[in-house]
């Protein structure tokens, strides 16, 4: 059963979370105990994140430093197995355009069909740290990655050559942005964009991270609006720092109330921060199962215990 089928056939607001994948040189033992500790919450299917190469300087051994190209966070495939293998939770791995090559992203759909991986979440992904603005490496957004998918999901190779045997086709989400996404000219561009995807096979949307509810709703009702069908999945973060009164924002593009950031202007240390943060989210979170949201998607890095405590309450 795919993910958008779990989220249609569940009886109640379905529960689901992020993961990122260890450090280059970690062990996959603080993956596991993450499930480990929201697995009671009974997720529906947990995301792995991927990541790009950056670009860094190191010592050539000859005095001389070179730039070089290194991924910190590899193995999203081979993380995803290993929870589908350990777990079986449905997993969805993300599938970026940035820093990949069309070709490499064929290859890690091969070996994802080798797996028995068959969900996905297709993004652009982040322009890298060295860059001004976003610079492709193969496919320029996030719609363009979208058709070889649905190609390859026909039996169909980059180069036009056919499978010789057929696949179980990938079923996908794709991402959506309730307050603007930051190089969107205006919402009506934003939305233009997210029919565009749902139009050519995205069989659900997940929002990133918002601290008003009202923005989500009013973003709903213009996707009704425009013909958009599909479950558009909340995405929202319990904040676990005193600086993510300003950092997050300015990452994300996401307004935070007045309510809660005065309260956060409050916090003498992250401690604090914690408790407020978790109380925001219970709030978000107790709101959005009223008003019978299909799914809610948690963003946990760097804050699993925060969103243990508020799936306690809330689920």
């Amino acid at each position: 059963m795919s993910v958008v089928e779990k989220i249609k056939t569940s009886k109640s607001t379905a529960f689901s979370f992020e993961l990122l994948p260890p450090l280059k040189g970690n062990g996959i033992e603080t993956v596991y105990k993450t499930i480990d500790t929201l697995r009671e919450f009974d997720p529906k299917y947990i995301n792995i994140t991927t990541h790009r190469s950056e670009l860094v300087f190191k010592e050539n051994g000859l005095g001389l430093f070179e730039q070089v190209a290194e991924r910190h966070r590899p193995g999203t495939v081979a993380i995803a197995a290993a929870i589908q293998n350990k777990y079986k939770i449905a997993v969805v791995p993300h599938v970026i355009c940035s820093g990949f090559t069309p070709e490499e992203t064929e290859y890690a759909l091969i070996d994802l069909q080798f797996l028995g991986i068959t969900d996905l979440l297709l993004l652009r992904g982040d322009k890298a740290k060295h860059e001004r603005e976003f610079s492709p490496t193969g496919h320029r957004n996030a719609t363009d990655l979208q058709v070889q998918i649905n190609n390859f999901n026909q039996g169909l190779f980059l180069d036009g050559s056919k499978m010789k045997f057929p696949v179980d086709p990938f079923s996908y989400g794709m991402a959506c942005y309730p307050e603007k996404h930051e190089e969107a000219p205006n919402m009506e561009s934003d939305l233009f964009y997210a029919k565009q995807k749902v139009d050519a096979g995205a069989e659900y949307l997940v929002t990133q991270m918002f601290f008003d509810n009202r923005k989500y709703y009013e973003f709903v009702e213009r996707c009704m609006a425009i013909g958009i069908n599909v479950p558009i999945i909340p995405g929202i973060k319990p904040i676990t720092l005193a600086n993510q009164l300003t950092v997050l924002p300015k990452i994300f593009s996401t307004e935070i109330p007045e309510e809660f950031a005065s309260e956060l202007r409050k916090c003498k240390s992250d401690v604090e921060a914690v408790e407020v943060g978790v109380e925001w989210c219970k709030k978000q979170a107790n709101d959005l199962i009223k008003h019978g949201v299909p799914s809610i998607h948690f963003y946990s890095m760097m804050a699993t215990q925060s969103v243990k405590r508020v799936a306690k309450e809330v689920f």
